[in-house]
């Protein structure tokens, strides 16, 4: 069994909510069994909000750097990042280490493809659209991704996320934006930021739907097995 080096923080309850899917993605029958990780848990990463969108933030790029030199330091086998904006810097991250990237934006797109979907509704930071993170994965299966018109309401309900707010409070606020992205003409839903991989329950069943992390969580189990 390989280890796992989880790039987190980013934000924390995202990342316990990776170490929870890991956890719950084994049929472990002893303590043995369980994928071994090991998890920089660090929210002082500069946040990608002020650096992307408002452009008045510190680069997090050398401390994602250095987050990736400890934990290759400390044992780990790969590297996993659990924040789909943060892959901004995923080029930087694979430079400050020899370890394999389990890239979550190529895991993504590569299972989307998988499931039949085309026109791929991004419930996400505002950052990913402006960066163009997943244009280059998307394109590479034939995805098209469709963007709300105005997706500031998106990160207004990230940021209450970060700020703990009651999920149940904020789940009607998601159902909307999603009803909203299937109007555009989205014909399967994406949860591409993990702040929103919490409030996954307030998605419409009548639309498919993939969450980033889930699909990043079976990459590090493919992984540590292999």
């Amino acid at each position: 069994m390989k280890t796992v080096g989880i790039l987190g923080g980013m934000g924390p309850e995202a990342t316990i909510l990776l170490m929870q899917k890991v956890l719950d993605a084994v049929p472990a029958k002893d303590d043995a069994d369980h994928i071994p990780l090991i998890v920089h848990q660090n929210p002082q990463v500069p946040s990608r909000i002020k650096a992307l969108i408002e452009g008045t933030g510190d680069d997090p790029g050398p401390v994602l750097i250095q987050m990736a030199r400890d934990l290759e330091a400390a044992g780990a086998a790969a590297l996993a990042m659990p924040c789909n904006t943060a892959h901004h810097y995923a080029e930087v991250v694979k430079q400050a280490s020899d370890l394999p990237f389990l890239d979550m934006l190529d895991l993504t797109a590569a299972a989307l493809a998988r499931a039949g979907a085309r026109r791929i509704g991004l419930l996400a930071s505002p950052a990913t659209r402006l960066t163009g993170v997943f244009d280059a994965p998307f394109a590479a299966h034939g995805l098209e991704p469709v963007y709300l018109p105005d997706d500031s309401e998106l990160l207004s309900i990230i940021r209450a996320v970060k700020a703990g707010q009651d999920p149940e409070g904020l789940a009607p606020r998601l159902s909307e934006q999603a009803n909203a992205l299937v109007a555009e003409g989205a014909d399967h839903l994406l949860v591409a930021c993990t702040e929103l991989s919490l409030l996954t329950d307030a998605l419409p069943r009548t639309t498919p739907w993939t969450d980033s992390l889930d699909c990043l969580v079976s990459g590090i189990v493919v992984f540590a097995q292999g």
